[in-house]
């Protein structure tokens, strides 16, 4: 029963992303030659066909991923290769954690190169074709080795321990597993400023004195309290622009990307900003995280649930081995398909980040210029080419802000 329900589901999900991928490939070629009027006098014909190529080549270029990372899935379960790899392991390695620990590093380091090509065609075909890549081949795979030792630092201690801990607490492991990943997530909250991201990019305090004047005013209106305003050196990666808090309590810091503030004047900066406090004025942040508390600790019980079961595994494709322990097999099954089953709750996240930005745009109004905001958006829509005209049920589906005509006309009815 679980093998027809695994294969339904991930057939409707390779389906319906390649319906909607379809459709917004189409809606966008067919609205290339006419710019909205909303933004005719901002934005060119010119850069209005640029961002539909862009976002075609994007859309064309997901579909093949997703294809790909379902042959991959297919390939793993049903076809045999995670039983295979299992047990290969087992031959080779007779430590226990070791031999799990391994099984987990081997998937890991598998899916990681199948996405590598992928990741190296966005990067250096892809964005370079539209004139966003900034990245030389010696800093993808000085980023990439970075990452992998992290993960490798990081990562190994917390799935030792996870698998430790399922050893040790049998049927109530869901509970302990839960309490070390919110454990876990703290702890990369907390290093992710300090540690983690001066990594991989360069931060210096923000020397613009008077647009630091007018920061801090703005945070100080809003009742946030801030540990510093920085500028990051995005430049070497990306023509992209952006903006972002990091931090917890007191030790809150706002990031801009170095692109970001030499494409927009201070006030549209103070707009941008403004937008961003909106978020944590109306506690999106601290709901998305509730809900990813609550979210994580349904996956845990679901895969305790399933850890127990050899129908799982078997309906899956995977026999289990009766003389080792199967906690690693059972973790690596249960989050390598747990999202074909709930790709549907896409949509219902996406609307309520779009109503989110609303009410961010809505407090910006309040507290900045509306005008700036929509001045702001405008230039960054047509830098980033982000295009003006999605399909709407695409865009329903995946979008997490509003359309860029809907966000407009938002914001020019607060103005």
């Amino acid at each position: 029963m679980l093998t027809l329900l695994f294969i339904i589901f991930l057939l409707a999900d390779v389906l319906l992303r390649f319906y909607l991928g379809l459709r917004q490939i189409r809606h966008v070629y067919r609205h290339k030659n006419e710019v909205p009027a909303e933004f005719s006098e901002r934005i060119g014909l010119h850069s209005h066909q640029r961002a539909a190529r862009y976002t075609i080549a994007r859309t064309r270029l997901g579909l093949s991923e997703r294809l790909v990372e379902a042959v991959v899935l297919l390939c793993f379960t049903l076809l045999g290769g995670l039983e295979w790899l299992d047990i290969t392991l087992s031959n080779w390695i007779s430590h226990e954690l070791l031999r799990q620990l391994s099984l987990i590093g081997a998937v890991l380091a598998i899916m990681g190169i199948v996405g590598l090509p992928f990741a190296w065609y966005r990067k250096f075909v892809l964005e370079a074709r539209f004139g966003f890549n900034r990245m030389k081949p010696g800093l993808f795979f000085a980023d990439t080795a970075k990452t992998l030792l992290i993960v490798l630092i990081l990562g190994t201690p917390l799935c030792a321990a996870l698998l430790s801990l399922m050893s040790w607490a049998g049927p109530s492991w869901p509970w302990y597993g839960w309490g070390l990943w919110l454990v876990f997530n703290l702890l990369v909250l907390w290093l992710y400023p300090r540690v983690i991201a001066p990594i991989f990019n360069t931060f210096k305090p923000l020397d613009d004195v008077s647009l630091r004047d007018r920061i801090n005013a703005l945070a100080q209106r809003c009742g946030f309290q801030t540990n510093g305003l920085y500028v990051m050196d995005g430049s070497r990666r990306s023509a992209h622009g952006n903006a972002y808090f990091t931090g917890m309590g007191r030790q809150k810091r706002i990031v801009f990307f170095d692109t970001l503030l030499n494409k927009l004047q201070a006030e549209e900066v103070e707009a941008v900003l403004a937008h961003e406090l909106g978020h944590f004025k109306h506690r999106h942040i601290q709901r998305r995280l509730l809900i990813s508390v609550v979210t994580s600790l349904l996956f845990f019980l679901l895969a305790g649930w399933a850890w127990g079961k050899v129908g799982f595994y078997t309906g899956l494709g995977v026999v289990p081995q009766l003389d080792h322990a199967n906690d690693a097999l059972a973790l690596i099954l249960f989050f390598m398909v747990v999202p074909t089953f709930t790709f549907w709750m896409g949509p219902l996240s996406a609307m309520l980040s779009r109503r989110d930005e609303y009410q961010a745009d809505r407090f910006a109004a309040e507290h900045s210029q509306a005008q700036d905001l929509i001045s702001a958006l405008l230039k960054l829509y047509n830098d980033n080419a982000a295009t003006l005209t999605p399909d709407p049920m695409h865009s329903a589906f995946y979008d997490s802000h509003p359309n860029a005509i809907d966000r407009i006309r938002h914001l020019k009815s607060l103005a």
